[in-house]
């Protein structure tokens, strides 16, 4: 018998601008839309795993929308929520007031040491305990523990789960909120790469294989890692045109008192899809490609002539051309020489700073000045978010 209900989502991104337009009222939108799933299911628990806001110093509009829907969600539907900060969130500012948030059961874990204190909720078969994990570098939690051997990813949450687990009851409910990166996960391009020096970004799912659900977040695709508990709910809204062909959803998790899930997907449905459009420029403004429409479009014309002024004259029917291609640019080019630009737009900042590096130095770029590109590569995607 199901016992507890939870949705879980993750990667609102709130604030984020697509090609310089901003989203806010499009995820305005589809929050209205999970507002009405969560009338309609009427979960125990709502989760947020990470990434509330697109940057560290979000802007207002940004901050007044993530105020109205928690409030609505606490103290009208009066539905707990387990979220945690990613890495696009600066911990200081989401943590702010998180003591007292709790009283109204919203329950936003910002710092390592939270982690290791779960949110129990209680039903008629008993306690449910919650482990909020926010996001941290592996440095953040080699300091914590004091343990130099803590290099990568994997290393970190391999040693933040080895301390929960020393202290968990295996014949209690325990469920993990988690903003990471689990090895055989599909990436879109709007996921900002997580670090790499000292080794890889990824964990492997098998660190997750004593806890009855796994709901992350960071990966934008809903998808499962390893197994049907183990689950990305995905981004709210699609946020590149590498995200085009998913279907957004919250995840809805039925739980029985036993620990067993049965997993079902929501869509969550925008009211501007975002939409890659083939086609040549005279059949695309006579409408026999697509009929005109609202829609966010990445046009790639076939055309191999010249025209003149095309976004103008497509804009009249498509207003929301965000991106305009012509086919023509890889025509002539071998295949090797696609591949390559293929590879290069897969490269983290770092990876093409050390794959130039290669080419003009004939050789490795040292770990030193690896080391050095890697802060100043910090440094200036931190300022960036703050912008």
């Amino acid at each position: 018998m199901i016992t507890l209900k939870i949705i879980h989502t993750a990667d609102w991104h709130l604030g984020k601008l697509v090609h310089g337009l901003h989203m806010t009222e499009d995820q305005t939108d589809v929050l209205d839309r999970l507002f009405e799933i969560l009338d309609q299911e009427k979960p125990d628990i709502l989760i947020i795993a990470g990434d509330l806001y697109d940057r560290s110093v979000p802007p207002r509009e940004a901050v007044e929308l993530l105020n109205t829907v928690l409030t609505k969600i606490c103290t009208e539907l009066h539905i707990p929520v387990m979220a945690i900060s990613g890495n696009h969130d600066s911990p200081d500012r989401l943590g702010f007031g998180s003591s007292l948030f709790r009283s109204q059961h919203l329950y936003l874990h910002t710092a390592i040491e939270q982690a290791f204190q779960p949110v129990v909720i209680e039903d008629k078969d008993g306690p449910a305990n919650f482990f909020l994990i926010p996001y941290f570098e592996p440095a953040q939690v080699r300091e914590y523990f004091e343990d130099n051997e803590i290099d990568t990813h994997h290393h970190a949450m391999k040693k933040v789960l080895e301390e929960i687990k020393a202290s968990i009851n295996y014949n209690e409910r325990n469920i993990i909120v988690a903003h990471t990166f689990v090895a055989g996960g599909m990436e879109s391009d709007s996921e900002e790469r997580l670090t790499m020096i000292g080794g890889s970004p990824y964990v492997d799912a098998s660190l997750f294989s004593d806890f009855d659900y796994v709901a992350l977040g960071h990966l934008h695709r809903p998808q499962k890692i390893l197994r049907d508990t183990i689950r990305y709910s995905g981004s709210i809204m699609k946020y590149s045109f590498s995200e085009a062909t998913h279907g957004k959803s919250v995840t809805l998790v039925d739980m029985d008192s036993q620990g067993a899930c049965v997993i079902k997907q929501i869509p969550l449905r925008p009211a501007k899809d975002m939409r890659v459009v083939k086609g040549y420029f005279q059949d695309l403004i006579e409408e026999k490609v697509i009929p005109g429409t609202e829609d966010y479009l990445q046009i790639e014309l076939l055309d191999d002539g010249q025209i003149l002024d095309p976004v103008s004259k497509l804009r009249s029917i498509f207003p929301n051309i965000l991106r305009l291609e012509r086919k023509q640019n890889l025509l002539g080019m071998s295949l090797k020489d696609k591949e390559k630009i293929h590879k290069k737009q897969e490269m983290t900042h770092e990876q093409l700073f050390e794959s130039f590096y290669k080419e003009i130095k004939g050789e490795e770029i040292p770990r030193v000045r690896s080391n050095y590109i890697h802060e100043i590569m910090t440094s200036l995607i931190n300022e960036e978010r703050e912008k």
